[in-house]
C-alpha cells in the first residue's frame, strides 16, 4: 500500500541546473535552480521556475535572456554554492574560479566548465504562487564535443548530470542505462 505524504515537491529525477544571467550593468550572474524542464516541442521550450526575491529573476525581465547549464558531477561543489549566495551580493564566477562564457546568440552568459547549456530567449512569464515561470525559446544547444555520443548528440554518462532530491535535499548521480525509449515496452504491445 502507498502512504500518503502530502501535497510536496517530489518529482524525481530533479535536474540541477545553473541559470545565467546578466544583471542591469553586464555583469554575469548565475544561479543553481531545480525547478526546471521541457515544456514544448515545437518550438523548443524549457521552464525554469524562480522566485522574485532573486537577482535572477530581476535579470530575466530586465534582459529577457537566460542560459541554463547543466553541471557535471566534477562541478557539485560549485553549482550548490550558486544556489547559496545572491549575485546582487557577491561574484559568483569570481568566487567559484569558473569562467562566464558570453552567449552569441542570447543576451546570457553560459558556464564554460559545465558540459552542456541551453541558450534561451524569454517567451512568456506565467505568475503561478510563490515562484513565477519562465518559459524560455530554446535558440542553441551546446555542448562540450567531449560529452557527445557517436551519434553527435550529447550522451549522459559522458555529461554526468547531478540530480537533486527535493525534500531529502541531496544530490545524487544517475544511474545505469536500462534499455532505449520507445523500445523495450514494444513486446507489450499487442498487434
Amino acid at each position: 500500500m502507498k502512504k500518503s505524504l502530502g501535497a510536496k515537491t517530489l518529482l524525481y529525477p530533479t535536474p540541477v541546473c545553473v541559470i545565467g544571467t546578466y544583471d542591469r550593468f553586464g555583469n554575469p550572474n548565475a544561479m543553481t535552480a531545480a525547478w526546471v524542464g521541457i515544456c514544448c516541442s515545437s518550438p523548443p521550450c524549457l521552464a525554469v521556475s524562480l522566485r522574485k526575491v532573486t537577482q535572477t529573476y530581476r535579470n530575466i525581465i530586465n534582459r529577457k535572456a537566460f542560459t541554463v547549464s547543466i553541471p557535471s558531477e566534477d562541478h557539485a561543489r560549485e553549482a550548490d554554492y550558486f544556489g547559496l549566495v545572491s549575485g546582487s551580493v557577491a561574484d559568483k564566477f569570481s568566487t567559484s574560479g569558473l569562467t562566464p562564457l558570453k552567449s552569441n546568440l542570447v543576451d546570457a552568459p553560459l558556464v564554460k566548465e559545465f558540459p552542456m547549456a541551453l541558450e534561451c530567449r524569454l517567451h512568456r512569464i506565467v505568475e503561478i504562487g510563490l515562484h513565477t515561470q519562465f518559459i524560455g525559446e530554446i535558440i542553441d544547444v551546446r555542448a562540450d564535443e567531449s560529452c557527445l555520443g557517436p551519434d553527435g548528440l550529447p550522451d549522459i554518462e559522458r555529461i554526468r548530470p547531478i540530480i537533486f532530491s527535493p525534500e531529502g535535499r541531496k544530490y545524487h548521480s544517475l544511474g545505469r542505462f536500462i534499455g532505449n525509449a520507445f523500445s523495450i515496452g514494444r513486446e507489450l504491445i499487442k498487434s
